[in-house]
């Protein structure tokens, strides 16, 4: 610090002033203080000394060479790559790498002042104004919410500390902004929808951006549509990385299917939607079984209607069942009959009795079956009952016919033998 002593006059010294000066007469004098001149100095030195002293205090060799010494020592962003209006979390941190030698005063930093961003990546939280001091071998971390607006590429924003005993430190660092989203695709489905059957649908999720996304769920709905399970938390999707997930469908009514994916990229809320339509046909590859072979006879008023039943499709009916419908009234001994299951190509015969009113020309026979997940498919076939024949084949007739044949060809063989034989003995 300047400083500045004032020594009183020394007595030896003759006093100069003008009024203990002897002025020949006749002579002009001028009188010229010392005051003014000796107050514009002071001022002078005062002044000088209030630009040395804030440099002098702080800012030192020692200060200088400790600041060299602190660095950006990591750096995170979060979410890694933002889609334009994103919000992400930066986070620096920021070592003193001074040894700790005990000589705090020239190895510990002073932080005034810390923030991050640009015009492209704009802070939107608070900068750190509070001075800080990090000691030998320390590291505080500094954490800042940006905000962009931008279209894609790749901004960088500078990252700034200010030192309160030497200067500044900057540290630019790259912010990507791509604006790819996750992607949806049906791997599988059935070529057409059946009414009241339940298929499986599979779609794939792939993430083609450059970073991870979190609680990725997919949901799915539809009017009329049965859906199991009808939403699926699928969890963190990496980079570049793809999932199959696979739900069933059993619609009532031909009605689209939304699916959507929701997703979360840092704290940012992201979707996908995606439409599946849904069309009634009939499935090329489900079982088909087909009656034939149908004969239809009738005794005491109870009709007796027999067949085969075959499987015509690709996968195998299971639990098939024939049974007579409305006007029919199923009667014993085979309201129904069950055959069983019928794979591809096989086949099986049934039998069924039922009663109808006089006026009854036809009378429809149901032949149903499960399929793998056990849905109950029908079909139907109309018989006509009008040209059903008696059956015969259970008629009594006259129980001693059949004996008596026996008797007669018995006699008939018996007396052939005996008529040989007495001709060769003669």
């Amino acid at each position: 610090m300047f400083g500045m002593t004032h020594h009183r006059a020394d007595p030896a010294i003759r006093d100069l002033t003008t009024k203990n000066r002897q002025t020949p007469a006749g002579t002009r004098t001028t009188h010229l203080s010392p005051y003014p001149a000796y107050g514009a100095l002071l001022l002078f030195i005062v002044a000088i000394g209030f630009l040395v002293f804030p440099a002098g205090a702080y800012t030192t060799p020692d200060s200088i060479v400790a600041a060299g010494k602190v660095y950006v020592s990591s750096y995170t962003i979060d979410p890694a790559v933002l889609f334009t209006g994103d919000t992400a979390t930066a986070t620096f941190s920021v070592t003193n790498g001074n040894p700790n030698t005990g000589n705090t005063s020239s190895e510990g930093i002073v932080v005034n002042h810390a923030t991050f961003g640009d015009e492209n990546i704009r802070l939107v939280s608070g900068t750190y104004d509070t001075s800080s001091n990090v000691g030998p071998l320390q590291t505080r971390t500094y954490v800042f919410s940006v905000l962009t607006t931008e279209p894609d590429g790749t901004y960088y924003p500078m990252f700034s500390l200010d030192l309160r005993d030497a200067g500044s430190l900057f540290y630019r660092t790259p912010v990507k902004v791509d604006n790819t989203p996750l992607m949806m695709s049906v791997l599988n489905k059935p070529d057409t929808f059946t009414q009241g059957k339940k298929d499986p649908v599979t779609v794939q999720i792939a993430n083609p951006r450059q970073n991870d996304v979190k609680n990725v769920i997919l949901s799915v709905t539809g009017t009329g549509v049965t859906v199991l399970p009808s939403e699926q938390y699928l969890g963190t999707l990496s980079a570049n990385s793809a999932t199959n997930v696979t739900f069933s469908v059993t619609p009532d009514t031909a009605s689209p299917l939304t699916m959507t994916v929701k997703y979360d990229n840092g704290d940012n809320h992201h979707s996908i939607v995606q439409s599946l339509p849904i069309t009634f046909g009939t499935d090329k590859k489900q079982a088909s079984p087909q009656m034939s072979n149908v004969q239809v006879k009738i005794e005491s008023g109870v009709y007796h209607v027999t067949g085969d039943v075959t499987n015509a499709g690709l996968t195998t009916a299971n639990g098939v069942t024939v049974t007579a419908l409305s006007p029919a009234v199923p009667e014993d001994p085979y309201k129904s009959y069950v055959i069983g299951a019928l794979k591809p190509d096989d086949f099986g015969s049934f039998e069924v009795t039922f009663s109808a009113a006089n006026s009854t020309t036809h009378v429809p026979i149901q032949v149903s079956y499960k399929d793998t997940d056990g849905n109950v498919l029908v079909s139907e076939q109309d018989i006509s009952t009008g040209s059903a024949r008696p059956d015969t084949a259970e008629q009594p007739g006259n129980p001693l016919l059949l004996p008596g044949i026996v008797i007669l060809v018995l006699l008939a063989a018996g007396g052939w033998y005996f008529y040989n034989k007495r001709k060769k003995n003669q």
